[in-house]
C-alpha cells in the first residue's frame, strides 16, 4: 500500500518536536494507520540552522515547495501567526491535501473562509 507522505511547514520548537515524535514512533504510527507515514520534506527559514535536526530530510526555504508538491498527502502547518500560514493552508486545501494545524490565530479565520455556513443548534 502507498505510504502517506507528510510535509512540514516549520521546524522550530513545535515543528522540531513533531518531527522527532514522528520519527521516534514511526513503527507504531504506521501500524495504527495501516500504512507507512513518511515525513518527506520541510520548509524552514534557515536551512543551516535546521540541518542538525532534519538530517537527510529535504529542506526548502520556500513553503510553497511543500504545499504544491504533488507527492505530499498531508501538510502540517507549524509556523504560527495568521500570514503566511492562512495563505499556505488555503493553497494546500485547494491542492487537495489534508491539513493539520493547531495555530490559534489561524483556526478562527479559517472557519469563516472554508466552512459552509451552518445554523446554530438550539
Amino acid at each position: 500500500m502507498k505510504p502517506i507522505n507528510v510535509g512540514l511547514l516549520g521546524l522550530g520548537t513545535v515543528g522540531g518536536g513533531t518531527l522527532t515524535v514522528l520519527r521516534r514512533n514511526a513503527e507504531e504510527i504506521s501500524r495504527r494507520a495501516g500504512r507507512e507515514i513518511r515525513v518527506v520534506r520541510a520548509a524552514v527559514r534557515n536551512i543551516e540552522k535546521a540541518r542538525a535536526l532534519a538530517g537527510d530530510l529535504p529542506l526548502t526555504t520556500n513553503p510553497f515547495d511543500v504545499v504544491d508538491d504533488p507527492d505530499i498527502d498531508i501538510v502540517v502547518e507549524l509556523i504560527g501567526g495568521l500570514e503566511p500560514a492562512r495563505e499556505l493552508v488555503m493553497q494546500a486545501i485547494a491542492n487537495g491535501k489534508h491539513v493539520v494545524t493547531a495555530n490559534k490565530h489561524l483556526s478562527p479565520s479559517m472557519a469563516t473562509k472554508s466552512s459552509p455556513r451552518r445554523r446554530p443548534r438550539v
